[in-house]
């Protein structure tokens, strides 16, 4: 397993008596969310690109925005961590689905790229909460490949705008079904090593009935 030497002397890890549900990177996250659904929606209902478009660049600039506003006013949370992830699926299938609504041609590369960010990127991205870091931000002191295919800013960026930008920008179907099926071939081999480096499980607590 390829991990860094000395975690113990990064400050990656969870403190208990700082979570909390009601943080100022968790109010960018639930303004940012609102806002870009509600985008999307308005998009669907007036058969707009340019407002879906909008519902995109909304949630890509929230996300980057309530990351920031955790690290720098140091409120970053696992429960803070927990919600982003979710956010990001809701704005994600917003947008998703106010596509194929607007440009039905595009459904199977959409639906392909939702197969993987919905459920095996979301199952990856939740497993931080297994061992005691902040965020998957952090996965690296767990394992240094993993976190460079997912959450590295490289892996980032590729995971979350390639997909969007290549198809809107081309609109092109294949270029999509490719980029969607080799994203989900490159997070399905990640959930493998994943296995194979093992979740920690709990010891279970008699006292609790």
């Amino acid at each position: 397993m390829d991990t860094l030497a000395d975690p113990a002397t990064l400050d990656v890890w969870t403190d208990v008596e700082a979570e909390r549900v009601g943080t100022s990177a968790t109010m960018v996250t639930a303004v940012r969310t609102v806002a870009s659904v509600a985008l999307a929606g308005a998009a669907a209902y007036d058969d707009s690109l340019s407002l879906l478009v909008a519902a995109l660049v909304v949630y890509w600039i929230g996300d980057m925005l309530d990351g920031f506003v955790a690290r720098i006013r140091g409120c970053e949370t696992r429960i803070g961590a927990t919600l982003d992830i979710l956010c990001d699926r809701f704005c994600a299938a917003a947008f998703y689905i106010g596509l194929i609504w607007l440009e039905p041609d595009f459904t199977p590369a959409v639906l392909i790229y939702l197969a993987e960010f919905m459920v095996v990127d979301c199952f990856l991205s939740l497993a931080f909460l297994a061992w005691p870091v902040r965020s998957p931000n952090y996965f690296f002191v767990i394992d240094r490949t993993l976190w460079l295919w997912n959450w590295s800013k490289p892996g980032k960026a590729v995971n979350s705008s390639l997909f969007a930008v290549l198809l809107l920008v081309t609109g092109w179907v294949w270029v999509g079904v490719a980029i969607a099926t080799a994203l989900l071939v490159m997070k399905t081999v990640s959930l493998v090593r994943l296995g194979r480096i093992g979740l920690p499980v709990p010891e279970r607590d008699d006292t609790i009935r």
